[in-house]
């Protein structure tokens, strides 16, 4: 229970912009830098491997630590989570915009994951705490719309500062959100926190990070071991061990970070996954099409975030009205499964996409993308919640927080993968010294500065890895739909299911965390 009952009406008006701006400063920084990948390439000299650390990094912590970071608020209170996640998300901010290297920039960005994964669970568990019921749902639903739209707004803003100055401006932008945060949380955010919280599950929380970082790190530097090296599958093999490790130790934890039992129950098996391969394809495809657009297309960063825009125009009104209206008289199965495939219809037509496609190509495949994602999402999301009982749905909206950023790490990292193995494989500058040569394989960025043969053959090379990505995440998409139609059909029997639980998520209560 809260140790302060809800606010009152006035200063509720206050709480809710306050946690607003604290997760749209966290959620943006998944997105933001994106953009300024092509500008951090040509003033650091960053390899293709360097620049998906840098961008994964940040999304690594952030999902390997979110359980933790909830459950630190909801133990030590949320303000002082808030308020701990804002300064240390500010000061590695300010710490990256000194950064005149890849490494130093890298630990940065794990910095700000780790702020990030304090901040964000404690602004819905804030929400959760302050408000009365009949308040709740619609400051949940305002959660949720800033937590959709400030990605975009990330992209946005990070490409109109790039247009004037470096990338360094990016992380300004999270200076200046982080002391606005800081700020309006440590005046107006109320004090709440679980009086009955368990002990911290810290060695759950380590194992979580060392069996994801594992698989990420082998992941990301596949391209230039080899994917079937001794050192990438002993990697992956060791990531594998680890993560049964922690099922191991959180099935023994008599109240653990997140209850694996939990994934017996189907609609949240089927909520959990789409989400987190619905964010794979999306922060995956965020991640190659900006440098497609920048350093293939020859765009501006504030042309480029501009050209993905139909993309959220598409999303907001299936996800606003369209996917409750058709789960309310259809049920989650259809909505998510059609979602699933209108994504994976979207991803099929931007595999598509080479050095000499027009913009009408991009946006054939950008309205479907958005589509599918405003349909799949709410239903997913409430199928996750509504399988838990009322007093656990904080471990809910934790488990929503981790799938779409464990999601959107590892689409960071394979997708991004799959085109450096391609774009190194296909890739033969002839001609040049091996140095050189072997500086081109390493990052689209120096080869665009190594004359115009190896640039156009350079771009070639990038379209063609582009290809083998999208079209790997469209297989991905593909088979996901097929798992979730089957984890969400009506089943004649409760067989395999947890005792006293219910495949539909509007019923399945359950005691499994109690």
């Amino acid at each position: 229970m809260a140790i302060t009952p809800p606010a009152p009406g006035g200063t509720r008006r206050g709480v809710l912009p306050a946690v607003m701006l604290a997760l749209a400063t966290v959620v943006s920084a998944v997105a933001s830098l994106n953009t300024a990948v092509p500008s951090i390439a040509r003033d650091t000299g960053a390899t293709q491997t360097q620049l998906a650390w840098i961008i994964d990094a940040y999304a690594l912590v952030f999902a390997a630590l979110l359980l933790l970071g909830g459950a630190v608020g909801d133990r030590y209170g949320r303000r002082r989570a808030l308020a701990a996640g804002l300064a240390v998300f500010g000061a590695g901010s300010a710490a990256a915009m000194l950064a005149s290297d890849p490494g130093w920039l890298i630990a940065m960005r794990g910095v700000l994951g780790v702020g990030a994964a304090l901040v964000m669970p404690a602004t819905l568990s804030t929400i959760t705490a302050t408000f009365p019921a009949e308040w709740r749902t619609r400051a949940v639903g305002a959660w949720a719309g800033v937590a959709g739209a400030s990605a975009i707004f990330g992209l946005l803003v990070s490409g109109g500062l790039l247009e004037a100055w470096s990338w360094r401006s990016v992380f300004a932008l999270n200076i200046a959100l982080s002391v606005v945060a800081l700020a309006a949380t440590l005046a107006v955010v109320p004090e709440s926190a679980d009086a009955a919280a368990p002990r911290l599950d810290v060695t759950g929380a380590l194992i979580t990070v060392a069996g994801l970082g594992a698989g990420v790190y082998s992941v990301i530097e596949a391209p230039a071991e080899g994917w079937t090296s001794a050192r990438t599958l002993l990697g992956l093999a060791v990531a594998v061990l680890v993560l049964a490790g922690f099922v191991a130790w959180e099935l023994r934890r008599p109240n653990p970070l997140l209850d694996p039992r939990l994934f017996r129950v189907r609609a949240f098996s089927a909520g959990a996954l789409s989400l987190t391969v619905q964010f794979f394809a999306f922060f995956g495809f965020v991640f190659v099409v900006l440098q497609y657009m920048q350093l293939v297309r020859g765009d501006s960063a504030l042309l480029a975030a501009v050209g993905l825009l139909p993309m959220a125009v598409t999303m907001m009104p299936f996800a606003r009205g369209a996917a409750p209206r058709l789960a309310a008289r259809a049920g989650a199965r259809p909505v998510v499964v059609a979602g699933l495939a209108l994504v994976a219809a979207g991803m099929l037509v931007l595999s598509r996409l080479d050095e000499g496609s027009g913009y009408w190509t991009l946006l054939a495949g950008l309205i479907p993308l958005g589509a599918g994602m405003g349909l799949a999402m709410p239903p997913a999301t409430a199928a996750v919640t509504d399988a838990l009982p009322p007093e656990k749905q904080g471990v809910g909206s934790a488990m929503n927080d981790l799938a779409r950023e464990l999601g959107g790490a590892l689409g960071i990292a394979v997708l991004g993968s799959l085109v450096q193995s391609a774009y190194r494989a296909n890739l033969d500058p002839e001609g040049l010294p091996a140095p050189a040569a072997e500086q081109a394989r390493t990052s689209l960025a120096t080869a665009a500065r190594l004359g115009p043969d190896v640039a156009a053959q350079a771009r070639a090379a990038f379209a063609d890895g582009m290809h083998v990505a999208f079209l790997s995440a469209a297989v991905a998409l593909t088979v996901t739909a097929a798992v979730v139609a089957v984890l969400l059909r009506r089943p004649a029997s409760r067989d395999g299911e947890v005792p006293g639980t219910d495949t539909d998520p509007s019923r399945a209560r359950t005691n499994l965390l109690a």
